[in-house]
Formats: C-alpha cells, sequence, structure tokens
C-alpha cells in the first residue's frame, strides 16, 4: 500500500502572510490525521518563510502517523542557533528526506547528484541512521544516481516527479517511462521508494497504477490548493482513493 503523507508547508505560508496563528498549523496536521493521511511533512528552510523550526518540532508530539522532516542538510536557521540536522536528531522523526535545495530557491528543483555528493551523503546517511531515523534522498529518475544513491547506506529515494507532472497531458505512456525504470532500478538494488512534487488528483492515479511498489507520496501545493475548493477532509479521500 502506497502511503500519503500530506507536506503542510503551504498552511504556514498562509499563516505567514498575515502573522498570527491562523490558520493553526499545528491543528492542521492533526486534522490531516483525524481525516485519513498517513504521514505529514514538512520542509524547514532556514528562511523559515513557511515552516519554522519551532512548528517542526511542535508537531512530533501531537501526531501518531509517520513525521517526515524534508530539507538540506546543510541548512542553519537564521533564528534558532542550529541547523537542520541538530533538529532533526532532536525530534528523530520516522523519516528525513535530503534535499538539496539552495537557500532561496522558490521550491526543490532537482534531485542529488550522488556520485559528486557520495561521500558526504555517506556521512549524513550514517549520522541519522545512529538515531534511528529512517533515511529517504531526493533525487532525479536516474538509474546512475540510484544506484550511486544505495551506495550512501540510505533506506529509500524520492522521486522527483516534476517532469512526470509537467509532460503528463502531453502523453502520460512517455512522462511515467523514466519513472518506471527509475522505480525498477531503486527495487533491484534494494532501495524503499518515496515521490512527489507536483503529484495531483490529476496525475496521482496512473502513477500509483505503473509504480505501485511505491511505499509513500509526499503532497503539499496540489493538495492544499485543492482543499481551498473541497475542504481538508474531503481532499484527502479523494487522494487516498487515487492511491487504491
Amino acid at each position: 500500500m502506497t502511503k500519503l503523507s500530506v507536506n503542510i508547508n503551504k498552511v504556514a505560508t498562509i499563516r505567514n502572510a498575515r502573522g498570527g496563528n491562523t490558520p493553526d498549523v499545528l491543528k492542521f496536521a492533526v486534522d490531516c490525521e483525524r481525516f485519513g493521511a498517513q504521514g505529514i511533512t514538512v520542509h524547514p528552510r532556514p528562511d523559515e518563510r513557511h515552516i519554522r523550526y519551532a512548528d517542526a518540532l511542535a508537531i512530533k508530539p501531537l501526531i501518531g502517523v509517520e513525521y517526515n522532516i524534508e530539507g538540506n542538510p546543510k541548512g542553519i536557521s537564521k533564528s534558532k542557533p542550529y541547523g537542520f540536522i541538530d533538529l532533526v536528531k532532536e525530534i528523530r522523526p520516522a523519516q528525513v528526506t535530503l534535499v538539496p535545495d539552495a537557500e532561496g530557491v522558490l521550491t526543490s528543483n532537482a534531485g542529488w547528484d550522488t556520485v559528486k555528493n557520495q561521500d558526504y551523503l555517506k556521512d549524513v546517511v550514517k549520522e541519522f541512521k545512529a538515531c534511528g531515523i529512517r533515511v529517504s534522498i531526493f533525487i532525479d529518475a536516474n538509474p546512475q544516481m540510484i544506484e550511486m544513491a544505495a551506495k550512501t547506506g540510505t533506506d529509500r529515494v524520492e522521486l522527483y516527479t516534476e517532469s512526470y507532472a509537467s509532460r503528463y497531458a502531453k502523453g502520460r505512456e512517455e512522462a511515467i517511462k523514466p519513472f518506471v525504470e527509475a522505480a525498477m532500478v531503486a527495487r533491484d538494488c534494494g532501495l524503499g521508494l518515496n515521490a512527489g512534487h507536483d503529484l495531483s488528483l490529476e496525475n496521482l492515479t496512473y502513477f500509483h497504477q505503473q509504480i505501485p511498489w511505491c511505499d509513500e507520496v509526499s503532497i503539499g501545493h496540489a493538495l492544499i490548493s485543492d482543499a481551498l475548493y473541497l475542504g481538508i477532509e474531503e481532499t484527502i479521500h479523494r487522494y487516498l482513493d487515487c492511491l487504491k
């Protein structure tokens, strides 16, 4: 069964636009679990423009589903005296997803080069796994990069699915091909498989049909946007239906 992890960054973006605590990010995380989400994802960035380090800390004791914290291990908070690695080690979520996003980028836009960053990733993976945290590496649908990711000792890889989503309308069969190949390579390497970025109600069902052994999808922007029209409970139910 492919689990649905809801990325709640966009909820924090709305809150931060006006200050205060509306909408309540912590309550939203709890409600997502109550409505059927099997995981909660946050991606704290150093500038804290959406999820703040304090949010990431506060969410952990409130939820019973899997907690996934994404981010660049090199990130250092501008409001806290410690960095991403320190934050994750303090929280000890079920999973940490390593993302190579540069400071100032609008959103994550590339996976790791696991050849150039092999030694660094080995050290980071080892450090998190020593704390009992499952590690996933955000990666493009590139067989070589997946094979090299396996050599870092990571538990999973997360396929960066933006190109699948952007090409879906022009021809879903061609759009999914590199992802099926990449998913098979990951499976052959003994890696667990996650996926995320621009997955939506439009393209998620087909993705799941073609790669049914995917362990988890992490979805934020499209899901929160759909919730503006459908409400969060109905939206989560519809995304879960895509994964049946």
